[in-house]
């Protein structure tokens, strides 16, 4: 029996081509296959946080992968300006329903006996509230991060960004996030010879 061809993968290898920032100047151009894995990093470090230090119970293995899938569904529906998708009530509604009808899209494109389990990695509808949340710590923070790359190189173009983005996490702060804002953040700031420094 001849295997039905399935595009799902040669989808998510277009990630690579979906630039993030698409309205701003960028010293370095971020596309969100990057952004994916970088979200990934930190979220992975966020669940370990949580669990050795502050009592919580996640898989990190799993929060990585579905940190590796949050913006997958951008394959599709390509990434909309922030300030053009939260321009108003009316508008982040209706997008969010193009987004699902995405990740439908893009589940619908496996065989089968493949497709539960990816949806319980793609569909938002699906994931756990608490690790959800723990993705989007870990999606704001890497914009922050972005951020700060931009401007340590000069770039004033994401400076109101930033500040934005310092009102998000204040929203979505945890113990874990103040933890990794403390030790991981401000090499964000620096320049290669200062983090290759190590005092020898």
């Amino acid at each position: 029996m001849t295997q039905k061809q399935s595009h799902f993968f040669a989808h998510l290898a277009r990630m690579k081509l979906i630039y993030r920032w698409p309205l701003m100047r960028n010293v370095s151009a971020e596309n969100i296959s990057e952004h994916s894995l970088q979200v990934a990093f930190v979220a992975h470090a966020l669940a370990l946080i949580n669990n050795k230090r502050f009592g919580g119970h996640y898989q990190p293995d799993r929060i990585a992968v579905l940190a590796m899938f949050h913006d997958c569904s951008e394959v599709i529906t390509g990434d909309l300006p922030t300030p053009v998708k939260y321009f108003n009530p009316s508008i982040a509604t209706e997008y969010k329903k193009i987004e699902k009808m995405a990740e439908q899209k893009l589940i619908a494109m496996l065989p089968p006996e493949l497709q539960d389990d990816y949806r319980s990695l793609i569909d938002s509808d699906t994931i756990d509230a608490d690790d959800y949340l723990l993705v989007k710590q870990a999606d704001t923070l890497c914009a922050y991060l972005k951020c700060l790359e931009e401007i340590a190189a000069g770039n004033h173009e994401f400076e109101q960004a930033k500040k934005r983005l310092e009102t998000a996490m204040e929203k979505r702060r945890s113990p874990a996030t103040d933890y990794f804002m403390a030790t991981f953040v401000h090499s964000f700031t620096l320049s290669l010879d200062e983090i290759s420094d190590d005092g020898l």
